[in-house]
């Protein structure tokens, strides 16, 4: 069994909103992410996505208007099928657990999309 150190694996990157793949469990990724500015409107239809924040602040807009605003320490489920976008202002270290075969832009095609994540050294 590996353990991973959070603060050294964010320190081995420094990409923004291109996760990096640090654990997978029973069909479910562990995946860590640099986030900085607003990324792209997306949703996932099959797959709930959990967002923990580690160090920073991560808003998630949702298209009805009703934000949520993660601190260290906090997290959030975005249920399947719900249109969202992550907005960190300034940057955040996030960690995303998700199925394994979801993309970062979910629904959307974007050069920010990454289909084969990196895994962390």
């Amino acid at each position: 069994m590996e353990k991973v150190a959070l603060a050294e694996a964010f320190d081995s990157f420094d990409e923004t909103w291109s996760p990096r793949l640090a654990g997978e469990l029973n069909g479910q990724a562990v995946k860590l992410a640099k986030a900085d500015g607003e990324f792209v409107w997306h949703e996932h239809e099959d797959a709930d996505e959990l967002f923990l924040v580690h160090a920073g602040r991560l808003r998630i807009e949702f298209r009805e208007g009703s934000d949520t605003v993660l601190e260290p320490g906090e997290f959030a489920v975005v249920p399947r099928g719900t249109e969202h976008r992550p907005v960190a202002e300034p940057e955040a270290e996030i960690l995303l657990f998700e199925p394994s075969e979801t993309r970062n832009t979910g629904d959307v095609e974007t050069d920010e999309t990454v289909t084969d994540f990196e895994r962390l050294d």
